[in-house]
């Protein structure tokens, strides 16, 4: 079993149709390949920890490398891993557009977020990697872009 994950920014412009596309890809895909993990956005940002098949993951991450949607793909760590952390394809995705930001939401699924990582098996450094990133990104103040 191998496992990879990365950040990257999201293109200006990239609406919430265009994350439900990706979304939609993804879970078909993964599932077609074996593949599983756990993709992030937020505050245009992209954190994404993905798991199966070293060849497979690694041509997937290739993939994701050129899609225009994104810029600034940078690969956080990657390894070998002796069970999954994501035995199920999940995306975090909160679609409220920060001008109409509702605090008690905003709030809400931050602690949501936070709970999550928190109650999560982190078995390999890959994944104690992603938690942590995703946990410095959810914690930003709400301007941060």
């Amino acid at each position: 079993m191998y496992t990879l994950t990365y950040e990257s920014k999201a293109i200006k412009g990239l609406s919430s149709a265009d994350i439900e596309a990706i979304l939609e890809t993804a879970i078909n895909f993964n599932k077609d390949n074996g593949l599983t993990g756990c993709l992030i956005f937020y505050k245009r940002k992209f954190i994404q920890i993905l798991e199966g098949e070293k060849e497979k993951v690694q041509a997937l991450f290739e993939n994701i490398k050129q899609d225009s949607r994104h810029t600034g793909v940078y690969l956080l760590s990657e390894g070998e891993t002796e069970e999954r952390n994501f035995p199920n394809w999940g995306m975090v995705y909160y679609p409220i557009d920060d001008n109409e930001l509702n605090k008690n939401e905003y709030e809400q699924f931050k602690r949501n977020l936070l709970l999550l990582a928190d109650l999560s098996v982190h078995s390999n450094k890959t994944a104690i990697l992603f938690w942590k990133r995703m946990k410095v990104l959810i914690t930003m103040p709400p301007d941060t872009r």
